[in-house]
C-alpha cells in the first residue's frame, strides 16, 4: 500500500510539473492572432479579444480572455459580445502544436440578431470563384478544432428589419459536436414581450454536415409555458417534439412529425415556410382535441354586451397602440402568402362541442379566402365559407353561412342571449362586415338570410293560452283550455331576415302547429336586446263553447304584439275589438235575415236603412 501511495504521489507531481512547465513554456497569447485569422478565414467574421490571454489549470486546462466580440463582415454592430470567454483545451495536442478546444464558454453574453449585426457585402467586393474552398490547415504550424459551445446566463436580441425587437433573457445553451458534425443541443430561455412571458426549453439533435446548405434537426423534450396579458389566467402550458429542416438554396424551413400539446389540446401535423420577400407558408394541421375555452382569454367586461357583463371576468389587457387602437388591424395578412388545411376531431368553444371540423384557408398577400370551414354540432351541421379582404381600407369580411338542424338554444346560451328559445335551426345567408368579431357582428355587420325552424319552443309565453283566456274574459260563452306548460310550440317556422348594423328585421314570418297558425313581422335590436314584433295568430284547436263563435275564432287572426326587453317580454292583445266586430257582423246578419223574411212589412225598410248606416 505504501508503494502504491508513493507511486500515485509521484504521478501527481509529474502531472503538476508538466502542467506548470506547459504554462511556463507555452504562452497562450501566441494563439491570439492565430485564432483571429482562423475565424476570419473560415467565416469572414472578425474576432476581437481585449486584454491578455491567461492559463487556468483547475479543474481543467483553460484559456481565459477578457472582453470579446464577434462581428459579421460589413456589420455596424457586433453579433456577439461577452465580458469574458473561456476556452477549455486538450493538453496533449499542445505538445504537437495543435490547439484542440473542447469547449468555448461565454457567460453573460449579448447575442444580437438584428439588421445592424447582419453581414453586409461591400459594393466593390471581389467575387471569388465558385467552388472555392478555404485554406486547409495542413500548411500551417497549428491546427484548430472546437467540439463544444456553452452559453450561460446570456441575452439574445432578435429583430427583423422593420419589426419590433424581441429580447430573450436567461439564455442557456450547450452544444456538443462530434467529428461527423452531428451536434446535440440543450437550450432554455425566457422571452418577455408585450406583458407576456414565455419560458422555453428543449433538446435537439442536429446534422450540420452540409451546413449552411442544409441543416436538419430533431427537436425533443420541448417544454413551454406562456403567461401574461390577453391569455387565460392559468396561462398556456405544453410539451412537444418535431423534426425541422433548413434549405439554404430555397431559403425554406420545413417541419414534420409535429406532436404538440397546449393545456388539454393536442396538435399534430407538418408544414413549411419559404422565406421570400413575402414568406410563403404551407400548413397541414390536425387536432385530436382543440379546447378553445382554455386557450382564449375571457372577454373583458368593457367589450361584452350588457347581457354578458355579469358573467365576464376581467383579464390583463395588452398595451394599446395609439395608431391602430380604433380598429382591428389585419395589416399583418398583407405580408405573407399561405395555404392551410386544418382538421379537428373535437373543438370546444363557448360551451359548444363541435366535431369533425375541417377548414381550408388561403392567404394571398392580404386576401384571405376560407373555402371550407365546416363541422358538426350535435345532430346538425354548420358551413361558414367566406373571405377577408385587407387590401382595401377598411377591411371587408364576407361569410355565406349554411346551417342545418342546429339546436338554437345552445347557440343562444353560448352568447349569453336571454331568450328561452329551443328548436332545430336551418339557415342560408350572406353577411358582411369590417371585423371578424362577435361584438362587431352585433353592431356593424349587414346581410340577409332565410331561416327555418322545426319543433321550436318559446318559453314564458303561450300564445294559444293568452288568446283563449282573453276571449273567455270578454265572452262567457267560450271557455279557455287549461295548459300545464307556459310555452308556445310550433312544428314549423320560417322567416326572411335582414341585418343592418345591429337591427335585425324579420319579414314574412310564418308558423304552424296542430293548435295554431301565425304570420307576422318585426324587428330585434342585437345591441340593446330589445324587440318589437306583431303576429296575426289563429288558434285552430282547443276551443270550448258556442259553435258559431268558436268557428269564427278559428278562422280569424288575432293581432298579438310582443315587445320590450328580451329578459322580460311584454305583450298586448286586441281581442275585444275582434269580438266587438264579430258581434256587429252577427247583429247585421240577423237583422238582414229578418228584413228579408219580412219584405212586405213597413219596418223592413227601416231596418235596411239602419244596416246601411252600420
Amino acid at each position: 500500500m505504501r508503494r502504491l501511495l508513493t507511486t500515485l504521489m509521484i504521478l501527481l507531481v509529474v502531472i503538476i510539473a508538466s502542467l506548470s512547465a506547459l504554462v511556463l513554456l507555452v504562452n497562450p497569447n501566441d494563439f491570439r492572432d492565430y485564432m483571429v485569422r482562423q475565424v476570419e478565414a473560415r467565416s469572414g467574421y472578425q474576432l476581437k479579444l481585449e486584454g491578455p490571454l491567461r492559463w487556468h489549470v483547475w479543474p481543467q486546462l483553460s484559456i481565459l480572455s477578457g472582453r470579446m466580440n464577434l462581428t459579421a463582415p460589413g456589420a455596424s454592430q457586433p453579433m456577439v459580445t461577452a465580458d469574458n470567454m473561456r476556452l477549455d483545451v486538450k493538453l496533449l495536442p499542445l505538445l504537437s502544436h495543435q490547439l484542440h478546444v473542447r469547449q468555448v464558454m461565454l457567460k453573460g453574453a449579448v447575442v444580437q440578431l438584428t439588421p445592424e449585426s447582419e453581414a453586409r457585402r461591400p459594393k466593390d467586393a471581389p467575387i471569388g470563384p465558385q467552388g472555392g474552398t478555404a485554406p486547409s490547415d495542413s500548411d500551417r504550424g497549428w491546427s484548430f478544432d472546437i467540439s463544444r459551445l456553452k452559453v450561460a446566463d446570456s441575452v439574445l436580441v432578435f429583430q427583423h428589419e422593420g419589426d419590433e425587437q424581441v429580447t430573450v433573457r436567461n439564455l442557456n445553451l450547450q452544444m456538443d459536436q462530434d467529428e461527423k458534425r452531428q451536434a446535440q443541443i440543450d437550450f432554455s430561455a425566457r422571452v418577455l414581450r408585450d406583458q407576456r412571458t414565455l419560458d422555453l426549453s428543449f433538446n435537439a439533435a442536429l446534422n450540420v454536415a452540409n451546413y449552411p446548405e442544409d441543416l436538419a434537426a430533431n427537436i425533443s423534450n420541448l417544454q413551454y409555458q406562456l403567461k401574461g396579458a390577453d391569455l387565460p389566467s392559468q396561462g398556456i402550458t405544453g410539451q412537444g417534439a418535431f423534426n425541422a429542416n433548413w434549405q439554404e438554396g430555397q431559403k425554406k424551413l420545413s417541419f414534420s412529425e409535429l406532436q404538440l400539446t397546449a393545456n388539454d389540446s393536442q396538435l399534430s401535423g407538418n408544414g413549411s415556410v419559404a422565406l421570400q420577400k413575402d414568406p410563403d407558408w404551407l400548413l397541414n394541421l390536425a387536432f385530436s382535441k382543440l379546447n378553445l375555452e382554455n386557450l382564449l382569454p375571457t372577454q373583458t367586461a368593457s367589450a361584452a354586451p350588457v347581457a354578458q357583463q355579469a358573467q365576464s371576468q376581467p383579464v390583463l389587457p395588452r398595451p394599446v397602440i395609439a395608431d391602430n387602437a380604433s380598429e382591428q388591424d389585419y395589416s399583418m395578412l398583407r405580408g405573407f402568402n399561405a395555404r392551410a388545411n386544418i382538421s379537428a376531431e373535437s373543438v370546444l368553444w363557448r360551451g359548444l362541442n363541435f366535431t369533425k371540423v375541417r377548414a381550408a384557408l388561403a392567404n394571398n398577400s392580404g386576401l384571405l379566402t376560407i373555402s371550407t370551414l365546416e363541422g358538426n354540432l350535435g345532430a346538425g351541421h354548420i358551413s361558414l365559407p367566406g373571405s377577408l379582404n385587407t387590401k382595401q381600407q377598411p377591411a371587408q369580411a364576407k361569410f355565406i353561412p349554411n346551417i342545418q338542424n342546429i339546436e338554437i338554444s345552445q347557440v343562444l346560451k353560448a352568447f349569453d342571449y336571454p331568450i328561452a328559445l329551443s328548436g332545430a335551426l336551418s339557415m342560408t345567408g350572406d353577411f358582411s362586415g369590417t371585423q371578424i368579431d362577435a361584438n362587431a357582428f352585433r353592431q356593424n355587420w349587414e346581410g340577409e338570410a332565410s331561416v327555418e325552424m322545426t319543433n321550436s319552443r318559446l318559453e314564458g309565453m303561450n300564445f294559444q293560452q293568452m288568446i283563449q283566456q282573453a276571449v273567455a274574459r270578454n265572452n262567457g260563452s267560450v271557455q279557455a283550455q287549461q295548459f300545464e306548460e307556459n310555452a308556445t310550440k310550433l312544428e314549423q317556422f320560417t322567416t326572411d331576415v335582414s341585418l343592418d348594423h345591429g337591427k335585425l328585421t324579420l319579414n314574412q314570418m310564418e308558423g304552424r302547429s296542430s293548435m295554431l297558425a301565425l304570420n307576422g313581422e318585426g324587428t330585434m335590436d342585437l345591441v340593446t336586446e330589445q324587440c318589437d314584433t306583431l303576429f296575426q295568430v289563429r288558434v285552430v284547436d282547443g276551443w270550448k263553447g258556442e259553435g258559431s263563435l268558436v268557428e269564427f275564432l278559428k278562422q280569424t287572426p288575432i293581432p298579438l304584439r310582443v315587445y320590450g326587453s328580451w329578459k322580460q317580454l311584454n305583450y298586448s292583445l286586441q281581442v275585444d275589438q275582434i269580438l266587438r266586430k264579430h258581434l256587429q257582423e252577427e247583429a247585421k246578419r240577423r237583422l238582414n235575415d229578418w228584413a228579408e223574411r219580412h219584405k212586405d212589412s213597413s219596418k223592413s225598410k227601416d231596418v235596411k236603412e239602419l244596416l246601411k248606416k252600420l
